[in-house]
């Protein structure tokens, strides 16, 4: 199955049409013709089949046949990741979290960024590519850049944890802390690791410290290896 997605699809929608991009992967990548069936997503749960109708060079018109919406997971994560050097490593995660299943993405800029600014429309297309190629049909929520302590300024629930560097701080390892089928949030600082007063404003605002073992990762690995456990916790 190729799965194509379309933000502004409906529950009961029996027609929708591809933009040029979209369009142009259709018919010269995929070679598809009128009548072949095509499935569709609208990143919220919804998975519809229809077939093609019409094709034109900006566009192609296709005909919903069926549709139905799948239930979310029962636990949502958020990822809290401060942007990489690198760019590209941090397009890495968002691919693979994408892939692996995350309900939201929220970039922070920390003390010892070193990056603070990001191409939230570059970082969106990423994501949609992966939703498309994993066939998930719940496309994680990119939110706006912010700072750590703005983020740590609002009131969060479900289970909370920053996971940091500090030997000289008590941590437990986050898969012994994990709890199936609750919602969690997961703190991921830059390539300097989060400042001592950051740790101790997580700490403040309901936070817990934790440990992705014994090696030191980088920041893309730890979100993504966070990731992972996660979702292998709530399978």
């Amino acid at each position: 199955m190729q799965l194509f997605y379309n933000s502004e699809l409906k529950e009961g929608q029996t027609s929708c049409t591809l933009d040029r991009e979209e369009r142009n992967h259709l018919v010269k990548v995929l070679r598809k013709n009128i009548g072949d069936i095509v499935h569709f997503t609208n990143g919220n749960g919804l998975l519809a089949k229809g077939a093609i109708r019409m094709i034109s060079s900006n566009s192609v018109d296709i005909e919903l046949t069926e549709s139905h919406l799948k239930q979310p997971p029962k636990a949502q994560l958020t990822m809290v990741v401060a942007p990489t050097k690198n760019n590209d490593r941090y397009e890495w995660f968002l691919e693979k979290a994408t892939e692996i299943g995350i309900s939201t993405i929220q970039p922070v800029i920390c003390d010892q960024s070193e990056r603070r600014v990001i191409k939230e429309d570059r970082f969106e297309r990423v994501i949609q590519s992966a939703l498309k190629q994993s066939l998930e049909v719940y496309k994680p929520n990119l939110l706006p850049l912010k700072t750590l302590k703005e983020f740590l300024s609002k009131n969060h629930s479900g289970s909370l944890y920053i996971a940091h560097c500090e030997d000289d701080q008590p941590r437990v390892f986050l898969d012994d802390s994990l709890v199936a089928n609750e919602d969690c949030i997961i703190l991921i600082g830059p390539e300097g690791d989060f400042s001592k007063e950051e740790i101790d404003l997580a700490l403040n605002a309901g936070f817990k410290a934790v440990s992705l073992g014994h090696k030191r990762l980088r920041t893309e690995t730890a979100a993504v290896y966070a990731t992972v456990l996660f979702n292998s916790k709530n399978s």
